[in-house]
């Protein structure tokens, strides 16, 4: 069969075609550097670890925030003191009103 049904490209200048070289290496340069990163198993390693260190200090951090939390005292809580002592304060009407 013919290739008559598609239209011939234009000529491309020196310029068009050197861009096009430059990006072609570009790109080639990228995928070369791609492959070169997969089959760097020592660097997958390393990445994996330090991935992992990483996790673990986060999920540390996590709990460490979580235990403090969970250590304060309700005594440090202003609003739960004064209701105590709101409390204890009818407590001790109650009781001094039925010792009359």
């Amino acid at each position: 069969m013919s290739d008559a049904s598609k239209t011939p490209e234009e000529p491309k200048t020196p310029e068009q075609i050197e861009a096009e070289i430059a990006e072609t290496r570009e790109e080639l340069a990228d995928t070369v550097e791609a492959l070169a990163a997969k089959t760097d198993v020592k660097a997958q390693a390393k990445q994996k670890t330090e991935d992992a260190k990483a996790q673990a200090r986060q999920a540390a951090d996590d709990a460490k925030t979580r235990a403090q939390a969970a250590a304060k005292s309700p005594a440090d809580d202003p609003q739960f003191v004064t209701a105590v002592g709101v409390g204890v304060l009818v407590l001790l009407i109650l009781f001094w009103r039925r010792r009359r």
